[in-house]
């Protein structure tokens, strides 16, 4: 049988002789991976749940959980098992699997707690009912809130209205505003666009659920309108807010009121807000991000309008949970020696301590005392030894901190003492001339006593040679002579133990081809050398360093290569891309020191693009140019070349410019030669000794001045068509407001010329029908333009042939559809009508005759209508109809309005049309008012018109109507 002190001091050995350093001696449990907080859907796609836990020790550790402190028997519990330490849940359950869960981690040398992680479970439940909430009845400038109720949830909720129909959503300005604490909407007052069907739209963070609430309709009152009233604060933040460290804190306030009021925010204390505070929509909502300390204190929202002010008040108190200060760390003590750890934590409020060993409290009794954090155990022994926590708590957190007590035995410490000198052999390599520290710190108890021995001579202090207390030997300026084999003996009262290490000492190591600074054209390959002379007993490697960052040849391996063999590290950069410009360091590293050599590498390319192109000024043929410069990538840019591009260029072209070369000093520039009335867009591309670079972004597209035609259209010609036509075909020009063509014809042999307009400047065509001409007759042909600055120039004369025979017929203008009403004849004029596919135009001559008018479509011309006299009357009245008000009781609308009332110079109203737009159906009435039947089914657009003897007049704003089978609206009132 062994006796419980004696298996203790066994396993102490045995964790001993494992390890030859105090970094490793220490092989208790402690964490890499803890658990962290979840919150997961309800309905989770994979129906499973994992937290992490992961320690590291030696043996490895082992695990176990427990679920708000009752441990988890895994053996009996088939929904849960581990995976390494990490806990797996299959199946899950709220109510089951809902809590706080700790691992604990535990080998040999002891046991440690991790921090608790919470799991959680995230939900929607639908509204109870979806039917149509009761309406609510206001007054025009009334303020109203109406309410969302948002069901049984778990998890962030955000809110948002839904007006009449998805997708119009509520806007929020100064005078609506969503809560997204409450998710009510808010309205500080009512105006009569306002009049409709309102859904509250709940969305869930977490499980991306969304449900919506049955409509709210919102109605007006018909009793008046409300007065103005000084404002009323309906949401404001509570009179105490506690605020995590580092949190995000936003206070709502928001107030009804007419005139709408509007919110200030302020510090009671009168300190301004830092630069970090946000307001947002329209101040409602005050934002501090990451809280702190100084951000604490009393807030103030203040509501103000010409009828009066208030204001709301709350206290934010600052919070955090516990941090480490001060930690406790491993510590290795001798037997009846005294322990001392503190551990210090900051958080609000004060956290308290408690103390752990193995997981278990430790009480404060005998030689054990505990005070404000400190752990103090008196004449330590065997039993001591374990994992201790020091635990810092307070209402919003808690932390540990871990470390491991040895307590070593005077035995054990012997038998570790003598088996690592006895493994811990060394060859130690050294630079001649450097200086060599060799270490001997044997873990012995009570201290043991160091001695050297080279060889086997015994060393002594001299001026190379220092022997220090705690067994350390420095030998300085080494030579060759010092090579040889050292032994550390160390010695206590208890034994002698030694170890041997070997000091070879070698050549320095001399770089013989260092990389010097250079300049290369981009998508060039450059090798860049890094060649050494080195003793043959040393290890070398080559690394490369890139603007201060080690280059990685696997992962940059399309562009980086190291090369050469052993004793070379030269850098092949293949393909050299502008980023790869900047310093070069080759760091060589041997067995006994580390050298670098660096070289700086400019890399050439062409400019890059200008930025900021716009037209300061812009006439009908220049434009004046400003831009900035881009980089010029390691060579000055010499020049710019300025190009075009409008819609009747292929792609972009160079344009003359004024200077005419633009050096690279320049960042303006005069465009010269521009078509008038043509919109243009620019862009500027550099150029250096290398090449172009990159064009710039483009311009914005402007449009240059408009001028007289100062060309006429080209390529004229045509022929075909059909019998009795005469086409006639040209080049399409584009020149100012009022653009349009002229089209000069006359038999070939005559004199007079007949003359057409056509003022539609995308047309290039033209057909002349009579049934006069001849078939495939020649005619002389000539094409002008003109706009509202006058006529430019006529093209040269072509000769252009008319139609041979055909078949196809076109009809006069009947009675019923004449072009026109009114005609001045002392103006040229060209008259456009929509009647299905037709069109009108007049004719004239240059001998003045009284022009006709015929009616002509894309196969030309008809023949000409009869000549008409026609009076003008008085233009009809240019107001619509005012204070529209619509009322609808099931599918009967019924419209009222204003009269309109003519002045002298129009013509008198006669009557109103009510267009409705469905099914373009227009309605003659002689009232102010209108009654009409809708389908349920349909949408509508409605618009109101006075008419006269002069013609129409202006419509009214139109009226929406949507389908009515997607609202259950009673009743609404919508005035304009």
């Amino acid at each position: 049988m062994m006796l419980p002190w004696k298996q203790i001091v066994l396993l102490s050995i045995t964790g001993y002789l494992a390890a030859c350093t105090e970094d490793v001696i220490f092989q208790g449990p402690r964490w890499r991976t803890e658990p962290s907080d979840l919150i997961l859907p309800i309905n989770s796609p994979d129906h499973q749940a994992t937290i992490m836990c992961e320690a590291e020790g030696s043996p490895p550790p082992q695990y176990r959980w427990s679920l708000n402190g009752t441990l988890i028997d895994l053996g009996n519990d088939y929904r849960r098992h581990m995976s390494g330490g990490s806990l797996i849940i299959s199946n899950l359950d709220k109510d089951q699997d809902t809590g706080a869960y700790q691992c604990t981690a535990f080998n040999t040398w002891g046991s440690i707690l991790s921090r608790r992680a919470s799991l959680q479970f995230a939900y929607l439940e639908n509204f109870k009912t979806q039917t149509v909430r009761s309406a609510v009845n206001v007054r025009e400038g009334q303020g109203v809130v109406l309410l969302c109720g948002p069901p049984p949830h778990s998890g962030e909720l955000t809110f948002a209205w839904i007006f009449n129909e998805y997708p119009y959503f509520v806007q929020q300005d100064s005078r609506r505003f969503i809560s997204q604490e409450t998710g009510s909407l808010y309205f500080a007052k009512v105006e009569p666009t306002d009049v409709g069907n309102y859904t509250c739209v709940v969305n869930n963070t977490v499980t991306k659920e969304k449900i919506l609430s049955s409509p709210t309709p919102l109605v007006l009152r018909s009793d008046g309108v409300m007065g103005e009233y000084e404002p009323k604060i309906e949401v404001h933040f509570p009179d105490s807010v506690p605020a995590a460290k580092e949190s995000v804190v936003k206070l709502e306030c928001f107030a009804l009121g007419n005139p709408v009021p509007e919110i200030s925010w302020r510090r009671t204390s009168g300190v301004p807000f830092p630069s970090k505070v946000k307001t947002k929509n329209s101040n409602a909502i005050l934002e501090i991000p990451n809280f702190q300390q100084e951000d604490a204190g009393t807030y103030e929202c203040m509501a103000e309008n010409r009828r009066g002010k208030n204001a709301a008040r709350g206290r934010i108190s600052f919070h955090a949970k516990p941090h480490w200060l001060q930690t406790i760390t491993d510590t290795a003590l001798s037997i009846e020696e005294n322990l001392f750890w503190e551990c210090k934590a900051n958080g609000k409020p004060k956290p308290s301590y408690s103390w752990l060993k193995n997981g278990e409290q430790v009480m404060a009794e005998g030689r054990v005392q505990i005070e404000n954090g400190a752990l103090s155990i008196a004449a330590l022994n065997l039993s001591d030894s374990g994992m201790y926590q020091c635990v810092a708590e307070n209402k919003h957190g808690i932390i540990y901190s871990s470390a491991q007590l040895m307590v070593l035995g005077k035995i054990a410490s012997l038998l570790f003492l003598l088996s690592c000198l006895s493994v811990c052999v060394a060859l130690l390599k050294a630079r001649s001339g450097s200086e060599v520290t060799l270490e001997c710190k044997p873990q012995a108890s009570p201290p043991a006593i160091s001695l050297w021995k080279k060889g086997n001579e015994i060393l002594q202090r001299t001026e190379r040679i220092t022997l220090f207390p705690n067994g350390t030997l420095k030998i300085a300026n080494v030579t060759k002579r010092d090579a040889a084999s050292y032994t550390c003996i160390a010695k206590n009262q208890f034994g002698t133990a030694s170890t041997t290490g070997k000091l070879l000492i070698t050549d320095p190591t001399r770089i013989t081809m260092r990389p010097t600074n250079m300049e290369i054209i981009v998508g060039e390959s450059i090798v860049i050398p890094c060649q050494i002379a080195c003793d043959p007993a040393l290890d070398v490697s080559f690394s490369w360093a890139f603007n201060g960052q080690l280059i990685d040849f696997q992962r940059d391996s399309d562009h980086f290569e190291r090369v050469g063999g052993s004793i070379s590290g030269d850098l092949m950069i293949r393909n050299i891309q502008l980023s790869h410009g900047g310093k070069y360091v080759c760091v060589i590293d041997t067995d006994v020191e580390s050298l670098s050599t660096s070289a700086i590498l400019v890399v050439k390319g062409p400019p890059g693009p200008p930025d900021k192109v716009s037209v300061e000024e812009i006439t009908d043929s220049t434009a004046q140019l400003s831009w900035t410069p881009g980089r010029d990538n390691g060579s000055p840019i010499t020049g710019y070349i300025i190009q075009a591009r409008t819609p009747f260029t292929v792609g972009w072209q160079a344009v003359d410019t004024v200077p005419e070369v633009v050096n690279g000093n320049m960042l303006t520039a005069t465009v010269v030669g521009l078509n008038a009335w043509v919109e243009y867009e620019f862009r500027v591309v550099a150029r250096n000794t290398v090449g172009l670079g990159e064009p710039s972004p483009s311009s914005a597209k402007t449009r240059t001045e408009d001028a007289i035609p100062d060309t006429a259209p080209t390529d004229v010609g045509g022929g075909g068509g059909t019998k009795s036509e005469l086409v006639i075909t040209w080049e399409e020009l584009q020149n100012g407001e009022g653009f349009g063509y002229i089209i000069a014809f006359r038999p070939v042999g005559t004199v007079t010329w007949t003359r057409a307009v056509i003022s539609t400047p995308g047309v290039a065509r033209y057909v002349f029908r009579n049934d006069t001409i001849p078939p495939f007759s020649p005619f002389d042909v000539k094409v002008g333009a003109y706009n509202n600055r006058g006529q430019g120039p006529f093209s040269s004369i072509a000769t252009v042939y008319s139609a041979e025979e055909g078949t196809v017929q076109t009809s006069q203008p009947s009675g019923g559809k004449r072009c026109l009403n009114k005609i001045s004849a002392v103006l040229i004029l060209f008259f456009l009508f929509l009647f299905v596919s037709s069109f009108c135009q007049v004719v004239y001559w240059e001998d003045d005759t009284k022009p006709d008018t015929v009616a002509f479509n894309t196969a030309g011309p008809g023949p000409q209508s009869a000549p008409i006299n026609n009076t003008t009357k008085k233009p009809p009245p240019d107001r619509a109809p005012l204070n529209i008000q619509w009322t609808m009781i099931g599918s009967t609308l019924t419209l009222h309005w204003d009269p309109v009332v003519a002045m002298e110079t129009e013509s008198k109203v006669t009557g109103y049309l009510r267009h409705h737009y469905n099914d373009i159906n227009t309605i003659l009435t002689n009232k102010t008012t209108a009654e009409l039947t809708l389908s349920a089914s349909d949408n509508y657009l409605i618009q109101i018109k006075a008419v006269s003897e002069g013609g129409e007049g202006v419509g009214s704003e139109p009226i929406h109507i949507h389908k009515l089978s997607e609202f259950n609206v009673v009743f609404v009132l919508f005035p304009f």
